[in-house]
């Protein structure tokens, strides 16, 4: 059973992932947005290798939990989490969530010092209760960079903040909406020649969602298959649609092509 800071914290998580009948989250990969873009607004983003060699602690691997990880995994952080569940463990080893499960903190470490060092992402869940690994980074002398969003209330967590550790706080302020773009058929071919369109239209300082357009389909696997998104202002939308359909002129029909929920034509 999950410890009590457990429950609070997913609850607290829980509260910030916008519901399905909100604009701002019109597909899976929409919460999962709002959190990168929480992270990138929390640190700044190098160019390069962006959130590399900063350690974030997710939290437990509960919905809430993978959706911090998936984030922080396309924004190139090295990531620590918690589950005590094996099925959980799984799952996230299934989905990509997490690149390893281990049984201790200093397994963790073990993997998390040399990523860290050399500014690569990685995600590590261990498999013991939040609470547990915890007072053991507290034990350790591990201070996280960034924490899940409101961790005040979690003593552990407050520890962490008192010693320069930073909350995540996610919110729709980025200007414009999350717009998708998809495919019925040919994903392979049809869904990368949108992708060019969408950077196309996004400035090329704008480092944190030509970051997210790029990497997003590698670190969703799955939820990325057949659909992809960013936000956009009504005017990149607008010239998205012009670049999307030059480029897939005659082929619109045969690949299915739709964005923002209609239909190219």
């Amino acid at each position: 059973m999950p410890d009590a800071a457990a429950i609070k914290l997913e609850a607290m998580c829980s509260q910030r992932i916008p519901p399905a009948d909100e604009p701002y989250a019109t597909s899976l990969a929409a919460p999962i947005y709002l959190q990168y873009s929480a992270l990138c607004r929390t640190l700044e983003l190098d160019a390069e290798t962006g959130l590399g060699g900063r350690l974030l602690y997710a939290g437990e691997m509960t919905a809430a939990g993978r959706i911090l990880l998936y984030a922080a995994n396309i924004a190139g952080a090295a990531s620590l989490a918690a589950s005590a569940d094996p099925a959980v463990q799984r799952l996230a080893m299934r989905d990509g969530v997490v690149d390893f499960v281990v049984t201790s903190l200093e397994e963790a470490l073990r993997i998390l010092k040399n990523e860290v060092r050399k500014r690569q992402t990685v995600s590590v869940g261990v498999g013991v209760e939040p609470g547990r690994l915890l007072e053991a980074m507290i034990e350790r002398g591990v201070l996280p960079d960034l924490l899940p969003p409101i961790a005040m209330g979690v003593p552990q967590m407050e520890r962490f903040i008192a010693n320069g550790a930073l909350s995540t706080q996610p919110s729709a302020a980025d200007k414009g909406r999350f717009v998708n773009w998809s495919v019925d058929r040919q994903f392979a071919q049809g869904l990368p020649r949108l992708d060019a369109c969408v950077l196309g239209v996004i400035p090329e300082e704008d480092v944190v969602r030509r970051r997210w357009v790029r990497l997003a389909p590698r670190y969703l696997g799955r939820m990325a298959q057949r659909e992809r998104g960013v936000v956009l202002t009504a005017d990149e939308l607008d010239r998205f649609r012009a670049a999307a359909g030059e480029n897939v002129a005659g082929q619109t029909e045969a690949l299915g092509v739709e964005i923002a929920g209609e239909p190219l034509l």
